[in-house]
């Protein structure tokens, strides 16, 4: 059996690393591949799911429900990143949102709804 790959998107306040790996990979290994990109030593870095629970070193991204059929490489899964700060606690998780784009002008919208044409 091979593993598939999953891909991920790391986020930290502003920024954010796209990545993959596979679905047997373990959470420390993760870890090392983000030391290898930030120069965070694993120890010093606190991972979160798409629930907000950490997730433990030994691990699978499978275990976490990272798996290839819901992490795509044009729709990563989200991860979150946590950074030991020098008092030793982890500072508290935060990821930026995304901006969102502007609604798009009245002469642009469509005239339908749902794919059913609105009566005047």
């Amino acid at each position: 059996m091979s593993f598939q790959d999953v891909f991920l998107m790391i986020r930290r306040k502003k920024m954010t690393i796209f990545t993959d790996a596979k679905e047997n990979t373990t959470v420390l290994e993760l870890k090392k591949i983000i030391e290898g990109i930030l120069k965070i030593p694993p120890a010093n870095q606190q991972l979160y799911n798409k629930d907000n629970v950490v997730m433990l070193d030994n691990k699978f991204l499978s275990d976490y429900g990272l798996l290839s059929a819901t992490a795509k490489a044009q729709c990563p899964a989200l991860i979150g990143l946590a950074v030991r700060q020098d008092n030793g606690q982890f500072e508290p998780l935060e990821m930026t949102p995304f901006s969102l784009p502007p609604d798009l002008p009245e002469v642009m919208k469509t005239k339908e709804t749902n794919g059913q044409e609105q009566s005047p």
